[in-house]
């Protein structure tokens, strides 16, 4: 039995961006050409579990059609290492015959996608099908920013209820396939703060929404203002049944992510704007599990170096301590993740500019030279891994590590 996973991640987000401009950023990060090395340096620093999956835009060709050359070389070298993948499917683009989020076929035909690549890897028990859904709707459907560039409410809606039907459907043909299986989502865990008494009510409604993909995810009736957002927005009575009718909760794991840009400052308009950490992963943690309760796993988090080259470490002990306070209050935590491996190309414009400007955000740069957050994530894995108490062991469904690998 596994009781807690410290984990790492490969970014592999592949939107399309103005231009109609692919931005995969395993090929940016040189993972195509260091995939190797870099499955080996996930072992250098400690971990046994890698957030990773295969780009959904090289590998699904088209219905029933699947390219999985590359994927077969790099699972089967995370299965002879002993790495336990957390699979990421879909990470916030799909393939250009498929369109963008707003296609209504996408959901089946990523079923299909999800099934078949269960049955080539049986072995693996760990996915998070779709990642960040409420991001991905809503920097496709409201923001303008990737994939389909709207910027409207029905836009969003549109996008969020097929990602999260896809989710869904794709969750279901797993367990087809592996009855055992676990889904992690990984979620973006957003705050937002009034910053006057006049912004209460917008505040409000955008602390609402930011509950909505993991609530249609988990089959939670959402509140009266929700349904009625929902379906002024085009989801109809039946689609809105449809998350009801699909309860998967017990096998789910509820991953939550965290960045010093999570919480946000709201005006009287509805505009928002960064806040920087105020409330802190603990209690926007707790409010997450208060709702759902969920085993937790803490999914992502990074920060830039700054002048003195050492706030990505010192950010990873609040985050740490942050985690272990969560787990003594009785909250579930089975697991952190700093994210990602290597470092990142082009997240300070969210990947909407083609600038390739390395950010430091890995635990080794692009050189894969260990960056000093590596040697401290190394280290507070080492110290931790052997002591952390065995309450966090509550899943419905255990976690079968792979044969060799430690827990």
């Amino acid at each position: 039995m596994v009781y807690f996973m410290f984990a790492t991640g490969i970014e592999n987000s592949n939107p399309r961006i103005a231009g109609g401009v692919r931005r995969d950023e395993l090929a940016e990060c040189g993972h195509y050409d260091h995939w190797r090395e870099d499955f080996a340096l996930v072992q250098e620093v400690g971990c046994n579990f890698l957030r990773y999956g295969p780009p959904l835009y090289r590998t699904m060709l088209g219905p029933g059609r699947y390219d999985w050359e590359f994927t077969d070389q790099a699972m089967a070298e995370l299965l002879r290492l002993r790495i336990t993948p957390i699979v990421d499917l879909c990470h916030f683009g799909l393939p250009d015959w498929l369109g963008d989020f707003q296609n209504p076929d996408f959901p089946e035909l990523f079923a299909d996608y999800a099934r078949a690549f269960a049955q080539r890897f049986p072995w693996v028990q760990l996915y998070t099908p779709v990642n960040e859904m409420y991001v991905t709707a809503l920097f496709s459907g409201r923001y303008g920013w990737w994939n389909e560039m709207l910027r409207s409410d029905r836009g969003f809606v549109t996008a969020l209820k097929h990602v999260v039907k896809a989710n869904v459907l794709a969750m279901e043909a797993i367990l087809d396939i592996r009855p055992d299986a676990i889904f992690i989502q990984s979620e973006s865990s957003e705050y937002f703060h009034a910053d006057s008494p006049a912004a209460i009510g917008p505040a409000e409604v955008l602390n609402a929404e930011r509950f909505l993909s993991l609530d249609l995810n988990y089959g939670r009736r959402v509140g009266s203002d929700m349904y009625e957002y929902l379906l002024g927005n085009g989801m109809t009575r039946e689609e809105y049944q449809f998350f009801l009718d699909h309860r998967l909760k017990r096998w789910c794991i509820m991953g939550n992510d965290y960045y010093v840009t999570n919480e946000h400052l709201v005006s009287k308009d509805g505009s928002t704007r960064p806040s920087g950490e105020i409330f802190g992963y603990a209690t926007i943690t707790r409010q997450y599990y208060d709702r759902y309760r969920l085993p937790v796993m803490h999914t992502e988090t990074n920060l830039n170096e700054g002048p003195t080259g050492l706030e990505p470490c010192q950010w990873l002990w609040k985050q740490w301590a942050n985690v272990l306070r969560v787990r003594n209050d009785g909250v579930p935590v089975v697991g952190f993740t700093w994210y990602s491996l290597v470092d990142q190309v082009d997240w300070d414009t969210a990947l909407r500019e083609k600038n390739n400007r390395a950010n430091p955000l890995g635990l080794y740069d692009l050189n894969r030279q260990p960056r000093t957050v590596g040697k401290a994530y190394r280290k507070l894995i080492a110290d931790w891994r052997d002591v952390l108490p065995a309450q966090s062991l509550c899943l419905q469904v255990p976690i079968h590590p792979l044969p060799g690998a430690s827990s």
